[in-house]
């Protein structure tokens, strides 16, 4: 398998994540102009003035970058030490698609058992890639 094969899951995350971060100056300066924020609302980030939907995007975004730079991560490390296979490709795209899930409960219809669900599922594939590059390293 071609080793830069890794770098297609990645690339398509890291699209999704800016894809999110748009959503924040979007929803922001909507609400603004709509009268129900002010600039001093977000002097030190988000205050209790700022409605849910349009800080939302703002927590989706950094759900994308906490966890996810494990995977990041891992999936350099499978390329340089030339370990990326089938297997690794796959997790990959499975974590990417459990991010993209995750994103769109929390944008959607949010029930915290769902969004956690898929959270921790998602956090169960990044160790998994960890197992595998551990057990790789090792043989």
């Amino acid at each position: 398998m071609k080793q830069t094969t890794i770098f297609w899951p990645m690339l398509a995350l890291i699209a999704w994540t800016f894809l999110v971060l748009v959503q924040v100056p979007i929803r922001r300066f909507t609400a603004y102009f709509a009268g129900r924020v002010s600039f001093g609302d977000f002097k030190y980030g988000e205050s209790s003035g700022v409605p849910v939907d349009v800080g939302l995007p703002n927590r989706v975004f950094m759900n994308l970058v906490e966890v996810p730079m494990l995977f990041y991560t891992l999936s350099i490390l499978f390329f340089v030490t030339n370990n990326v296979d089938a297997v690794v490709v796959n997790l990959a795209w499975l974590y990417f698609s459990l991010r993209i899930a995750h994103s769109l409960i929390y944008f959607t219809y949010n029930h915290v058992f769902h969004r956690f669900a898929i959270f921790a599922i998602s956090n169960f594939v990044v160790l998994a890639l960890l197992i595998y590059l551990a057990a790789a390293l090792i043989r």
